[in-house]
C-alpha cells in the first residue's frame, strides 16, 4: 500500500456492517446474507477476471441507536485484530469473524455512519444463502452522496490520507513520541503474556520504522475497546486527535493489565485458580458461549457424585480418579475435554456392583420352559441342571451354553425363557457379519469417535452386571482379517477361567463378567474355531416332526397371529389337520418360520372375511372354521409333494438320508444307469471329493461280488465290466453334496442296477462302507430320520452301530412309525433293501470265505 489513494476509486459500492468497525491495517470476515450486499458480491464472484484483489468497497457501520450511549459488546467476537487483550488480562484468540445479521428491514442511507474504510477483498467464498468475504482496511473515507440504492448500496467518497508527522511541529512530534513509548510498553506486557512471536516482531516493526497514523490503528485494534470508542477513532481523520484518544485508551488498557498482573502475583495457588476460573465464566458470557455460569462445575460435580455412587472396582475407581482430576484442570472448549467426560460417564454408568437376584425356583423354571416352548427336553433338562447347582452352591461361573440346530427351532426364544426363569436382565448380541474386532474389544482411545465394545455396551444398556448374554449367529462372525479377528477376541469373553478380568480396549481396566451367563447359538460348527467350540458346551436342537410343529402352532403360533391381526381367538379355528396340511404341503423346513408366515397369511385371509362381514352387519354368516378344502383357496396350490408318492421305483435309483448344513435332515434321491462303453464311473450332481470316493469304493465292492450276486454267470468272468459305462447321478444338482454317508445307497444302488431289482421308493437308508462290505455309523441320525418322516419314508436302513441314536434321541412318535433296520454289513442292507429277498449265491458264503480266496 505504497499509495492508497491511486487504487481508491471516486464511487464505491457500500456494504454495512453491524456492531464492528473497520480501521486501516485490520482484516475482517463477513458472512454476508443480506439481499443487497449478496447482489453486490455475486457481481463481484462473476466477474470475467475475478481476482478479488482488484476489487476495493467502501465498509460503513450501521450507526448506532445512540451515538452518545454504548452498544451491546457483539457476543460473537470482541476484537476485528487477531488478538485482543481484556480488561481483566485475559489474551482472546477468537477468530475475527462477525456476521452480517439478516433484518426485515432494508438497510437506508440514513441509518449509515458518515465515515467508513475503504477496504480490499482478500477472499471470497459462496456459501448456502450467501458469501463468506474476507477483507483487509485500506484507507478512512468519508461518505459525500449515495448515488444508488438498488439493488446495492453505492456512494461518491472523499479518501483521508494519513500525512507524515512534520518535524517541525512540536505537538505532533511529542504526541508521536508518547504513542511510541506507550507502545514498547504494551509491548513489553504481550511478551510477557506469551503472545505469538510473529506478532510482536510486526508490532515491533510498526513501533520503529511505521507510519504514526497506521501505528496508531494497529494499537487500537490490539486492545478492547468500545463500539463508540472504535467509532471515534474512525471519525478522527485528524492525525492529532486520533493520536490524543488512543494514547488514553493504551494508557488505560496499560493500567488495567499491570493491576491484574500484580493481582496475580499476590495470590495463593487457590485464589488464583478461583479467580481464573471466575474470569474464564465472565469471557465465556460475553461471547455467548455460556447459558449458566455454573454449567460446567455442576457437570464435573455431577460426575463425582456418579463416579462415587457407582461402585467401582479398585483399578477402576484409580483410573477414574485420575481422569477426574485431568477434567478439572482443563476448559470444556479444549477436544480433550469431551473425550475424558465421555469416558468418565461410561465407566459410571457400567453396573460393577449391581446385581439381580436370582430366582431360583426350579419348579416354576421348569413350569416356564414347559409353557414357553414344546419338546427340546434335552435342552431343558440340562438349563434345569444348571438351576440345580446354582441353587445348591449359591455361586456358579457361568457355563458357556451353545444351541446349536436349523433356523426356527427356536434358539434365541429359549435364552428369552431362562432370563425369565431366573429372573436376569436378557440382552441379544448379533454377531453375523462382525468383521472387526475392536466391535468385540472396543477402540482405543486414541482414536476419534472411539467406543467400547458389544460386551461392555450390553452391560451398560441392562444396567446389571448378571445379565444373560445371546450371543446370535456365532458361526457367522468373521475371521481373520486387516482389522483383526474378532472370532479370537470372543476367546477370554467364553473362558470361565478368563473373563472375570476381561479388558475392553476403550475401558482399559479389567470387568469382570464371570457372573454373566452367555448362551451362544449357531446353525452348523463347522464354521466356529475350535479353539472358540472348546468353550462351549454344544446343546444339539434337531428339527421338529409334524406332530411337534401341530402342537406348537396350537399352543403359540396361532394364537400370536390372530391377536397379531386384530381377531379374537374365538374368531378364527384352525383343526390339527388343517396344520398338517399347511405344515406338510406348503413348508419344508426343520424349524417353524416358515409354518409361521404361512398360518399368519391365513389368518389375514379370515381378518378380510371378518372385515366384510362386520361392515355388512353380517356376523352370523362367518364362519371361523377353516377346513382343509378351503386352504388351496387362501395359500394357493400345494408347494411340495411327498417326494417319494412322485417317484416310481425303478432298477438303480435309491433312496439316500441327508443332513443339510443349515442342520436340518432330509432325502436324497441316487440314481444309476449303464450304457455301452470301456468301463469308466461318471458321477454328477456337484459332487465333493469324499462321496466321489464312496462311489468308487461302491463300484469297487460290487465288481469283487459281480458274481456271488449274480451280476456275472462265473467268477472269471472280466469283460462284464470293461463293455459299459456306469454314470451315477444325484438330482438336485445345483446343490452342493459331500459327506462320508452315501456309501451305503451308492452300493445298493449299483446292485438293484446290475440285478435289475427294485428298491421301495418309501425305503431309506444311510451309512458308509469299507471295501470288505463293513457298514460304519454316521452322524445326524436324529435329523435324518426326522427329515425322512417329513417326506413319507417307511422303512430306513441304518448301521449298526447307531442303533442307540435312535434309542436315545429320535421322538417316540417317530419311530412307531418307522421301521428301522440295522446293519452290521452290506448283506444285512441287501437283505432289507430288497424285502428279504435273497440274491447272492448259497454256494459262496457272504463275506469271510469269500475274501479269502481272493
Amino acid at each position: 500500500m505504497n499509495d492508497p489513494l491511486n487504487d481508491i476509486p471516486k464511487t464505491l459500492p457500500i456494504i454495512p456492517i453491524r456492531n464492528k468497525v473497520l480501521l486501516p491495517s485490520a482484516s475482517l470476515v463477513l458472512q454476508v446474507v443480506r439481499k443487497d450486499s449478496v447482489q453486490l458480491l455475486q457481481r463481484i464472484y462473476r466477474s470475467a477476471e475475478n481476482k478479488e484483489s482488484k476489487y476495493i468497497i467502501g465498509c460503513v457501520p450501521i450507526h448506532p441507536p445512540s451515538y452518545n450511549k454504548p452498544e451491546p459488546k457483539d457476543t460473537t467476537n470482541s476484537s476485528t485484530a487477531p488478538f485482543t487483550v481484556t480488561r481483566n488480562g485475559n489474551r482472546n484468540s477468537t477468530p475475527k469473524r462477525t456476521i452480517e445479521e439478516t433484518f426485515n428491514q432494508s438497510i437506508q442511507p440514513s441509518d449509515l455512519h458518515e465515515f467508513g474504510c475503504a477496504a480490499r477483498i482478500v477472499k471470497l467464498e459462496r456459501t448456502v444463502n450467501g458469501f463468506i468475504v474476507r477483507i483487509e482496511g485500506v484507507i478512512r473515507i468519508r461518505i459525500d452522496k449515495y448515488v444508488l440504492e438498488r439493488p446495492y448500496l453505492e456512494a461518491e467518497v472523499t479518501v483521508f490520507p494519513d500525512p507524515l508527522v512534520p518535524k517541525d511541529d512540536q505537538e505532533l512530534q511529542e504526541l508521536a513520541n508518547s504513542l511510541k513509548t506507550t507502545g514498547r510498553e504494551l509491548l513489553v506486557i504481550f511478551q510477557n503474556l506469551k503472545f505469538p512471536t510473529a506478532y510482536l516482531i510486526q508490532l515491533q516493526k510498526y513501533i520503529e520504522n511505521g507510519p504514526i497514523g497506521l501505528l496508531t490503528d494497529f494499537l487500537i485494534n490490539t486492545i478492547e475497546c468500545t463500539y463508540e470508542e472504535r467509532l471515534q477513532i474512525l471519525d478522527a481523520h485528524d492525525l492529532k486527535t486520533r493520536m490524543s484518544i488512543a494514547i488514553e485508551l493504551l494508557a488505560r488498557q496499560i493500567n488495567i493489565l499491570k493491576v491484574t498482573q500484580k493481582v496475580h502475583s499476590t495470590m495463593s495457588k487457590k485464589h488464583k485458580e478461583f479467580y481464573l476460573r471466575q474470569q474464564l465464566n465472565a469471557i465465556k458470557e460475553e461471547l455467548g458461549e455460556r447459558d449458566d455460569s455454573s454449567n460446567e462445575d455442576d457437570d464435573i460435580t455431577d460426575l463425582t457424585k456418579r463416579i462415587k455412587e457407582a461402585g467401582l472396582s479398585p483399578e477402576a475407581n484409580k483410573v477414574a480418579q485420575r481422569e477426574l482430576k485431568r477434567l478439572k484442570r482443563m476448559h470444556s472448549t479444549q477436544a480433550e475435554y469431551q473425550v475424558v467426560r465421555t469416558y468418565l460417564e461410561w465407566l459410571s454408568e457400567i453396573p460393577w456392583s449391581k446385581s439381580t437376584s436370582d430366582i431360583i425356583d426350579i419348579d416354576k423354571a421348569r413350569q416356564q420352559l414347559e409353557d414357553d416352548h414344546y419338546g427340546l427336553e434335552s435342552v431343558k433338562k440340562r438349563i434345569l441342571e444348571y438351576l440345580a447347582v446354582l441353587k445348591l452352591k449359591g455361586d456358579l461361573k457361568g457355563p458357556i451354553l451353545c444351541l446349536l440346530g436349523p433356523p426356527g427351532v427356536g434358539k434365541t426364544s429359549l435364552g428369552k425363557s431362562i432370563a425369565s426363569a431366573l429372573g436376569r436382565k436378557f440382552h441379544r448380541i448379533s454377531l453375523g457379519g462382525v468383521r472387526d474386532e475392536a466391535e468385540i474389544r472396543g477402540h482405543r482411545r486414541t482414536y476419534i469417535g472411539a467406543m467400547p465394545g458389544l460386551i461392555a455396551q450390553g452391560l451398560r444398556r441392562v444396567g446389571f452386571n448378571n445379565p444373560i448374554f445371546l450371543l446370535d449367529e456365532i458361526d457367522k462372525v468373521g475371521h481373520q482379517s486387516n482389522h483383526g479377528d474378532p472370532s479370537a477376541a470372543l476367546l477370554e469373553v467364553l473362558d470361565p477361567e478368563q473373563n472375570n478380568t476381561f479388558n475392553d480396549h476403550y475401558l482399559n481396566v479389567p470387568l469382570d463378567l464371570s457372573k454373566v451367563l452367555f448362551i451362544a447359538t449357531a446353525n452348523q460348527v463347522d464354521t466356529i474355531p475350535p479353539p472358540l467350540l472348546d468353550r462351549m458346551e454344544l446343546i444339539n436342537i434337531p428339527g421338529y416332526t409334524f406332530e411337534e410343529k401341530i402342537n406348537i402352532a396350537q399352543r403359540h403360533l396361532l394364537p400370536k397371529q390372530i391377536t397379531n391381526h386384530g381377531l379374537s381367538l374365538e374368531d378364527v379355528k384352525m383343526s390339527d389337520e388343517v396344520l398338517l396340511k399347511i405344515a406338510s404341503g406348503y413348508t419344508r423346513e426343520a424349524g417353524v418360520r416358515n409354518f409361521e408366515r404361512e398360518i399368519a397369511s391365513v389368518c389375514r385371509a379370515k381378518a378380510v372375511e371378518y372385515a366384510n362381514a362386520k361392515d355388512k352387519d353380517e356376523l352370523d354368516k362367518y364362519n371361523k372354521e377353516i377346513t382343509a378344502n378351503e386352504i388351496e383357496n387362501i395359500l394357493g396350490v400345494t408347494k411340495f409333494d411327498s417326494e417319494v408318492a412322485e417317484r416310481a421305483a425303478r432298477p438303480g435309483v435309491v433312496t439316500g438320508l441327508a443332513w443339510t448344513s443349515s442342520g436340518s435332515g432330509g432325502i436324497l434321491f441316487i440314481e444309476a444307469t449303464q450304457m455301452a462303453g470301456k468301463g469308466n464311473l461318471q458321477l454328477t450332481g456337484r459332487l465333493g471329493e469324499v462321496i466321489r470316493e464312496s462311489a468308487q469304493i461302491a463300484l469297487s465292492w460290487v465288481r469283487a461280488h459281480a458274481f456271488q450276486l449274480g451280476i456275472t454267470t462265473s467268477e472269471t468272468e472280466s469283460t462284464f465290466f470293461f463293455q459299459r459305462d456306469v454314470h451315477i447321478h444325484f438330482p438336485a444338482g445345483a446343490i452342493g453334496k459331500d459327506g462320508p454317508s452315501a456309501g451305503v445307497a451308492l452300493t445298493i444302488a449299483l446292485v438293484s442296477l446290475f440285478t435289475r431289482r427294485q428298491v421301495p421308493t418309501t425305503t431309506a437308508m444311510t451309512g458308509e462302507i469299507t471295501l470288505r462290505g463293513q457298514v460304519l455309523p454316521v452322524g445326524g441320525i436324529k435329523e435324518k430320520i426326522i427329515g425322512a418322516h417329513r417326506a413319507g419314508i417307511k422303512k430306513v436302513i441304518l448301521p449298526a452301530r447307531n442303533r442307540k441314536d435312535v434309542e436315545g434321541d429320535v421322538p417316540v412318535n417317530v419311530k412307531s412309525e418307522i421301521n428301522f433296520v440295522y446293519a452290521n454289513n452290506i448283506f444285512d442292507v441287501l437283505r432289507g433293501a430288497f424285502e428279504g429277498e435273497k440274491i447272492w449265491s448259497d454256494s459262496t458264503p457272504p463275506i469271510v470265505e469269500f475274501e479269502s480266496r481272493l
